[in-house]
C-alpha cells in the first residue's frame, strides 16, 4: 500500500515538474523566439532626443523658437527630485527595485483583464518598459509587443543606470499639448521651471502620461483634478510628501495656463515676423528641415529689434497712406452670426476666435472689433481686449468721409457720409485709437484696414552683410509671403546703376557724353520706342546727369555702346542676377529680381567695391554648444589690445573678393548721390549725413523702388500690388518709397552712425559742369559746378559724345521741344562771373524705368 503512494505520488511530481519544465521551455522558447530580431537598445546610450531650435537676438533674448515636437532636454541631475517622485509614483513605484519588469503588476493586471472579460485592459508597464515602447517598439496593445518590451526591459536595465533611464523617460514622454518631456510641460501648464513646481502642480504633469490627449485642465478639469489628488495619495503613501502636505495640496484648486491663472510662457516671446520666419526657411535649406526642427539650435540673429519695428512702422505708413488715398473700403471680409451677438460673452469669444491680423501697431495697437450695432450716423463696436463702458464704443460718421465701399461685385458705392454707409452688424473689422498729438487724450475710434498694396523693406550693414531690419509686407499674420526675400519684381531705373558701373570700369567717365534722343528698335512684337518718363529728349548730356535725372534712353544708348554681355555679367556678378538676358530692355530693369539681391549689390558700391553676403544669422550651435556656422571670418588684429583709442575702433582685416575697382565704386557713389541731391529723389530724401542712392519706376508704375545707402547702412523698398498692375499716375519710386527710406534711416543714423564716403587712393579731383560735361577751373563754383574723381595717369577725353550706334528714328527729332539758355554762369578763381555751356530745360523729373 505506501508502495502504492509513493508511487503514486511520485507519479504526479514527475507529471508537474516534466509540465513545469515543458512550461518554462516553452516560454524560454517564446522569449527566444522573439528576442531574435529585436532592435538595438545600445543606441539609447546616444540618444538625442528632437529638441527645440531657438532664435536669440544680439542681446541673447529669444524672439522665437520652432519645434516639431515642442521638448526642453534636461539633464537626470537637474531634474528636482519632487518630479521624479511624482512620476514613479503615479507610473511605477517599485521602479527602483525591479529589474525592468513587474511580476506582481502584470499578474495584477491580467486577472483584472479575466474578471472584466476583456473589457478593463490596464497595461502594467513599469517606466523602463515605457521606455522601450516609446523608442524602440509601436505603441499597440499586443501580447507580441508586452513580450518584447520585458525582453527590451531586462537587457536596458543591464547596460543603463535607473536614473539613465528615467532621464530618458522624462525628457521623451509625450504630456499634452505638443508639449514633450517634463520641461516643456511645465512651461506650457504653468509657465514655471521645474524647480519652481510645486507638489500638485508636479502630480498634475505626472498625470497627463494616463491620457495626455483627453487629459485638457479646462475642458476636462474634473477628469485631472481627480487622477492629480490620486498621484497627490500615492506620493504620500510612498513617503515622499506628508500626510498633512498631502492634505494641503489635493484641497488647491487646478490652476493653468489654459484657464488664465497663469500667463502663456508665449507672452514673453515677439509675435513671429518676416524675419525669424526668413531664418526658419533659409535654415531649413541648408540644413534640412528635420535637422533644424529637431537639432535643438541656438541661432544667433543679426537682427536689431528696435530697428525692425523702425522699419515695419515706415513701411506700413507709406503702404496706409498709398491704400487711404484710394479711397475704397474693404474691411477684413469676416463676419460674425447674429447668434454670437446676442451677449457680450458670446461675441467676445466669436471674436476671439476670428482670423484677423493681431500683429499690427501703427501709431497705435490695431485691436480686432465687431460691428454691434449701426445707428444713424454712428456704429457701436465691441472691441477685443477693450472693456465696454456704460456709453459703449462708436466708429462715428466723421470717421468714414475719406471712403466708398467696395461691394462684392466690384461696384464701388457713394462717399460715405455715415457709417452705416461702410458697415453692417456683425462685420468684423480693425480699429485704432486717435489720440491728441500733444497730451495723449483720446478722441475717438478709428477705422484702418490692412492694405491691398503691399510691399517689402531691408535693411543691412555695408561692410559685414548683416541684416539688421527686414518687413516682407503690411502684417505677417495677413500674409506669410515675404515680398523682401520671394517677391520677384522688376527693379525699373534701380537697375540702371549697373549699367553705368560696366561702363565707367569700361573707360567712361562721369563726364562722358551721351546722347539723349529718341531711339526706334525692331523687335518681333514691332518697333520698340522707349521714352523718358518727361516724354521730352534732352540732347548730349553727361552721365551723371543722365543717372541723376534716370533718363532711359541715355542708359539704352550706354549700353549699347559697352555691350549688354558686359551689363549682364556685372549684374551676375553682384548677384542681381544667375542668368541675366541679354537684351536691351533688361538695361532699363525689365527682368525681375529681389529686394534681397538688390539691397546686397547696393551694399557692394557703398564699401567700395567688396564681396558682402547678405545674413540674417551671426552664429549657430548645436545642442552642445559647438559652433557649426559663423558669418563673419574677417579677423580683428587688435581687437585683444587695451592701448586702443577711444576714438578709434579696432583694425579689421578683410580677405573678401573684389567684385568692382574701387575707384569706380567712388565714382558711381558720387553720381548716386546727385539722385539724392538734385535728381529724382530729392524731394524725399533729406538726411544730416551723405546719403546716395537710386529711384525705380516700372512700366506703368506697377513696381516702385528705392534703393540707398549712407558708408555704414544700405537700405531698399519697393512697393506694388501682389498681382502686379498699375499704381496710378503720380506714384513714383522717390515720392512712394523714398519716405520709407527717409523714415527708417533718420532713427538708423542717430543709432549706428555715419560720415563722409572714404576716397580710394589713386585718383584726383577735376570740376566739370554737370550739365555739359565741360571742364572747369579748379577755382570754379556755382550750382552746376560738380568735382568728379578720375584715376590718376588717365587724363579724360572731353568734348567726345557717344550715340550706342543707333540712327535716328524716321521723323523724330534729336530732342523735343524743350527751353533752351544760352548759357550757364559760374564764378571763376578770380571771382568774375563767366558764362559756360548751354543749359536744356529738365521738365518733369524722371524717376526711370518706364520701357
Amino acid at each position: 500500500m505506501l508502495r502504492f503512494i509513493l508511487s503514486f505520488f511520485g507519479t504526479i511530481f514527475t507529471f508537474v515538474t516534466m509540465g513545469l519544465a515543458v512550461i518554462a521551455l516553452s516560454i524560454g522558447a517564446v522569449f527566444w523566439m522573439y528576442g531574435r530580431d529585436l532592435p538595438s537598445h545600445e543606441a539609447l546610450a546616444q540618444y538625442k532626443p528632437p529638441t527645440i531650435s531657438r532664435i536669440y537676438s544680439g542681446e541673447g533674448h529669444i524672439i522665437d523658437e520652432f519645434a516639431k515636437e515642442r521638448r526642453l532636454f534636461v539633464p537626470s541631475d537637474e531634474i528636482p527630485d519632487l518630479v521624479k517622485q511624482a512620476f514613479i509614483s503615479a507610473e511605477d513605484k517599485n521602479f527602483y527595485t525591479h529589474k525592468g519588469y513587474d511580476a506582481r503588476g502584470i499578474a495584477a493586471a491580467a486577472l483584472e483583464a479575466v474578471r472584466s472579460r476583456g473589457q478593463s485592459v490596464r497595461g502594467a508597464s513599469t517606466i523602463t518598459q515605457q521606455v522601450m515602447k516609446n523608442f524602440l517598439l509601436s505603441g499597440d496593445r499586443r501580447i507580441e509587443r508586452k513580450i518584447k518590451e520585458i525582453i527590451l526591459a531586462t537587457r536596458v536595465e543591464e547596460t543603463l543606470s535607473k536614473e539613465q533611464i528615467l532621464e530618458l523617460y522624462l525628457n521623451e514622454i509625450f504630456l499634452g499639448q505638443n508639449s514633450y518631456g517634463v520641461a516643456a510641460a511645465a512651461q506650457t501648464y504653468f509657465n514655471k521651471s521645474l524647480r519652481e513646481l510645486t507638489p500638485h502642480e508636479a502630480a498634475t504633469l505626472a498625470s497627463m502620461p494616463k491620457a495626455p490627449g483627453k487629459f485638457h485642465p479646462v475642458r476636462n478639469k474634473e477628469r485631472v483634478l481627480s487622477r492629480r489628488n490620486f498621484v497627490l495619495k500615492e506620493m504620500a503613501e510612498n513617503g515622499y510628501i506628508t500626510q498633512a502636505v498631502y492634505e494641503a495640496e489635493a484641497a488647491l484648486p487646478l490652476n493653468s495656463v489654459q484657464n488664465g491663472d497663469y500667463e502663456s510662457f508665449k507672452s514673453a516671446l515677439p509675435p513671429r515676423d518676416y524675419f525669424t520666419d526668413e531664418i526658419r526657411r533659409q535654415l531649413s535649406v541648408d540644413f534640412g528641415e528635420d535637422e533644424f526642427f529637431s537639432g535643438g539650435m541656438s541661432v544667433r540673429a543679426t537682427v536689431d529689434p528696435e530697428m525692425q519695428e523702425v522699419a515695419a512702422r515706415a513701411l506700413r505708413h507709406a503702404l496706409e497712406k498709398y491704400d487711404r488715398a484710394q479711397g475704397l473700403w474693404r474691411g477684413t471680409g469676416v463676419k460674425l452670426e447674429a447668434s454670437a451677438l446676442e451677449s457680450e460673452a458670446a461675441w467676445r469669444e466669436a471674436l476671439a476666435s476670428a482670423e484677423v491680423p493681431r500683429d499690427v501697431d501703427l501709431d497705435g495697437k490695431w485691436h480686432p472689433a465687431v460691428v454691434l450695432l449701426v445707428g444713424k450716423n454712428d456704429a457701436r463696436i465691441g472691441i477685443e481686449g477693450v472693456e465696454d463702458d456704460a456709453d459703449g464704443h462708436f466708429i462715428t460718421a466723421k470717421d468714414v468721409t475719406w471712403a466708398r465701399k467696395l461691394r462684392e461685385d466690384g461696384s464701388k458705392g457713394r462717399k460715405a457720409k455715415v457709417a452705416g454707409d461702410l458697415l453692417e452688424v456683425g462685420d468684423v473689422v480693425l480699429v485704432r485709437a486717435i489720440t491728441k498729438d500733444d497730451s495723449g487724450e483720446f478722441v475717438r475710434w478709428s477705422l484702418r484696414q490692412v492694405p491691398e498694396v503691399q510691399g517689402g523693406f531691408m535693411a543691412m550693414d555695408v561692410n559685414n552683410g548683416r541684416v539688421i531690419a527686414m518687413q516682407g509686407g503690411f502684417s505677417y499674420q495677413d500674409s506669410v509671403f515675404n515680398r523682401a526675400t520671394q517677391a520677384k519684381r522688376q527693379p525699373g531705373s534701380s537697375f540702371k546703376p549697373f549699367v553705368y558701373a560696366s561702363a565707367l570700369d569700361s573707360g567712361y567717365s562721369p563726364a562722358t557724353i551721351v546722347i539723349d534722343a529718341p531711339i526706334e528698335i525692331d523687335t518681333p512684337q514691332g518697333v520698340w520706342r522707349p521714352r523718358n518718363s518727361s516724354n521730352k529728349f534732352y540732347g548730349p548730356t553727361p552721365l551723371r546727369t543722365g543717372i541723376e535725372q534716370s533718363r532711359n534712353l541715355m542708359t539704352i544708348r550706354l549700353a549699347q555702346e559697352v555691350g549688354m554681355d558686359v551689363v549682364s555679367d556685372y549684374a551676375e556678378r553682384f548677384g542681381v542676377y544667375n542668368n541675366m538676358g541679354q537684351f536691351l530692355a533688361n538695361s532699363l530693369g525689365s527682368e525681375e529680381t529681389t529686394l534681397y539681391q538688390m539691397v546686397a549689390a547696393y551694399a557692394m558700391f557703398a564699401n567700395g567695391g567688396e564681396r558682402v553676403e547678405p545674413t540674417l544669422v551671426d552664429r549657430i550651435q548645436d545642442r552642445y554648444g559647438k559652433t557649426i556656422y559663423r558669418h563673419d571670418q574677417r579677423d580683428c588684429t587688435d581687437c585683444d589690445r587695451p592701448d586702443i583709442a577711444k576714438t578709434r575702433g579696432p583694425r579689421i582685416v578683410t580677405n573678401r573678393e573684389r567684385v568692382m575697382d574701387a575707384i569706380t565704386a567712388y565714382q558711381l557713389t558720387s553720381m548716386m548721390r546727385g539722385v539724392v541731391q538734385r535728381g529724382t529723389a530729392a524731394s524725399a530724401i533729406n538726411l544730416p549725413v551723405p546719403v546716395a542712392g537710386k529711384t525705380g519706376t516700372t512700366n506703368e508704375a506697377k513696381d516702385v523702388w528705392f534703393v540707398g545707402f549712407t558708408n555704414t547702412l544700405v537700405a531698399g523698398c519697393y512697393i506694388g500690388h501682389d498681382r502686379p498692375r498699375p499704381l496710378g499716375r503720380g506714384t513714383y519710386g522717390g515720392s512712394t518709397c523714398g519716405p520709407v527710406f527717409q523714415e527708417f534711416m533718420k532713427e538708423a543714423i542717430e543709432k549706428y552712425g555715419s560720415g563722409k564716403f572714404r576716397v580710394p587712393p589713386g585718383g584726383h579731383f577735376i570740376k566739370i559742369d554737370r550739365f555739359t560735361g565741360a571742364r572747369l577751373s579748379d577755382e570754379a563754383s556755382g550750382e552746376a559746378v560738380v568735382a568728379e574723381y578720375f584715376r590718376d595717369g588717365e587724363e579724360p577725353v572731353f568734348g567726345v559724345t557717344y550715340d550706342g550706334g543707333f540712327a535716328m528714328g524716321s521723323n523724330l527729332p534729336l530732342f523735343d521741344d524743350v527751353q533752351i539758355h544760352t548759357g550757364r554762369e559760374v564764378t571763376t578763381s578770380t571771382g568774375e562771373k563767366a558764362v559756360v555751356g548751354p543749359k536744356a530745360d529738365f521738365g518733369t523729373l524722371s524717376s526711370g524705368g518706364l520701357y
